[in-house]
């Protein structure tokens, strides 16, 4: 569902509309002077619509990002490459 919106209403009732269009998949036109100029839509309703990416990496996707794992800093990045570097594992063919 979209819902039309000028860019004062936008401004001052942000708030309310990112909580529309994360949980009720709500898309918001916001236009300035009658002029449409950008849409606000949820980050779930922008990987499943418009990146068109596979479901099975949306969902991982949006799995990791509730479970927190979308923050992990690039020390714990490299704390785990070298932690599986130094058990000798090799790549499987898959994985290359």
């Amino acid at each position: 569902m979209t819902t039309l919106i000028d860019a004062l209403s936008a401004r001052t009732q942000f708030g309310r509309i990112m909580n529309e269009a994360e949980k009720k998949n709500v898309r918001f036109l916001v236009s300035r002077r009658g002029r449409p100029k950008v849409v606000i839509l949820g980050v779930e309703d922008y990987l499943k619509n418009i990146i068109k990416q596979p479901k099975l990496i949306t969902k991982v996707q949006i799995s990791a990002r509730e479970a927190g794992l979308d923050r992990i800093r690039d020390a714990e990045i490299e704390a785990e490459i070298k932690a599986f570097r130094k058990t000798g594992k090799k790549r499987t063919r898959a994985a290359k």
